[in-house]
């Protein structure tokens, strides 16, 4: 029995196009270092909302939600450079990915800094008490507190570029790594925060922002001057024609990232107008719970991208074809999960929160159901941004961006916290039967026109 298993888990890593190996091999890596992430960040939420209280930590949620907005302005570099990067290393030309590596650096500083200096005035004019529904909030001055989160999140916002390289050379796990070692940090803070100090929500930004920062910064020295030398940033080889090729293609990313944002990130900002900053802890506490799902996605999803990028460019359809086989199976498999979880969660909700905070069952389905849309619409997104055959996509985007927040508000005044989760739902579902048309045209050869573009 045990040879039986040996010899499976030996077969599983060793037989198969090197593509796919590659890929199991981040997979089950980003598996074991996910593993742990999902932990410290389930301990992370009841620890955090003790330190402060549930309106505090909504207030830094939002917030969070808020600034992550200025990643719009790498004008989809980092999409733009995966591709390209993605490109140079199938046809093994080492100075033309070096270059688009150091132009696209040379852009987001130009960018950050810019960002920064136009935000510090014109957050001194900005009532971030009203905008967030915070009351007086004495205890703490947002308007800092703004400047400060936005201040982090502008460095990350050049720092994060080691997390497009890695996954470029279809190495996700490694930014994982970077990633669990900065949630380990942040945990270890937090621990002795609630010790030694009363709830701080300057503290907490602190180190919520601040520490992942930091190891992120740690870890592009460490990759740049080790495995990854050959792509190190210099600013001798930043060429205007890189980057001006890097903003051609990464033109169309950046409205397909303004219009995910709206997706993503308005729900807590239309929660907040709604029914206050406590409601939207109510609603990640039950995001959290069925993230657990995505996150598994993800990892399985994530090194397929640069793997698709790499196939069509070597014009390998039937792996393709397989690859996109084996995914529709996975996510009938995580549909299932999903459903399980939804049967659990009374009883996950109070072990894990008690009775700090009471999640509504009809927002558990709505979670549920939410997940099942997610997964089999980003499946097809993996191929058709891999192939950069976005123009659909793009269209696609701006119809849920312009109405995505109207529906929100419509569906949350008369269902509640659930009403905004449907409004996502009901687009992922649009974009899923869009989506998988297109990906089947691409597959077989037929793709013309829009789906073509």
């Amino acid at each position: 029995m045990l040879q039986a298993v040996q010899l499976y888990i030996f077969r599983f890593f060793n037989k198969g196009h090197e593509r796919s190996l590659k890929a199991k091999r981040n997979i089950v890596m980003s598996l074991l270092i996910k593993g742990g992430s999902v932990i410290i960040s389930f301990l992370l939420i009841p620890l955090t909302i003790n330190y402060v209280n549930p309106a505090q930590y909504g207030i830094w949620l939002t917030l969070s939600s808020l600034i992550t907005w200025a990643a719009l302005f790498d004008m989809g570099l980092g999409n733009g450079l995966k591709n390209k990067l993605t490109e140079f290393i199938a046809l093994d030309d080492m100075a033309q990915a070096r270059s688009y590596v150091s132009s696209a650096y040379a852009i987001l500083v130009v960018i950050s800094v810019l960002l920064f200096l136009v935000f510090w005035p014109v957050n001194a004019h900005l009532n971030w008490n009203h905008i967030l529904n915070a009351g007086s909030a004495k205890d703490y001055d947002l308007n800092n507190l703004v400047l400060l989160i936005f201040g982090f999140f502008c460095i990350q916002f050049v720092l994060q570029l080691i997390n497009t390289v890695l996954t470029a050379n279809q190495e996700p796990a490694k930014t994982g790594v970077i990633n669990f070692i900065g949630q380990l940090f942040t945990f270890i803070a937090i621990l002795i925060l609630a010790k030694y100090t009363t709830g701080s929500l300057n503290l907490l930004v602190w180190a919520f922002a601040g520490i992942p920062l930091l190891v992120l910064l740690c870890g592009s020295i460490w990759f740049y001057n080790h495995s990854y030398k050959p792509v190190m940033p210099s600013f001798k080889l930043i060429k205007l024609s890189s980057a001006k090729q890097l903003l051609a293609t990464g033109s169309t990313f950046f409205i397909i990232q303004i219009a995910a944002l709206v997706m993503y990130e308005s729900d807590n900002i239309v929660i907040t107008r709604l029914f206050g900053p406590k409601e939207v802890t109510t609603f990640n506490i039950a995001y959290k719970l069925f993230s657990v799902i995505l996150m598994f996605f993800v990892i399985i999803i994530t090194p397929f991208w640069s793997a698709f990028t790499e196939a069509y460019t070597k014009g390998d359809f039937d792996w393709i074809k397989s690859a996109i086989a084996n995914a529709n199976k996975m996510w009938f498999a995580l549909s299932l999960c999903a459903v399980f979880l939804l049967l659990l969660s009374p009883w996950v909700y109070h072990l894990w929160v008690g009775k700090t905070v009471t999640v509504p069952l009809n927002l558990s389905i709505a979670m549920c159901v939410y997940c099942v849309a997610f997964i089999w619409q980003a499946i097809h997104v993996q191929l058709i941004n891999g192939t950069g055959k976005i123009r659909l996509q793009l269209y696609l985007g701006i119809f849920a961006m312009v109405l995505n927040i109207p529906l929100c508000i419509f569906l949350g005044r008369r269902i509640g916290l659930a009403g905004v989760t449907w409004s996502n739902t009901i687009f992922f579902f649009i974009m899923g039967i869009v989506y998988s048309i297109q990906t089947k045209k691409i597959i077989n050869k037929t793709a013309t026109g829009i789906f073509n573009a």
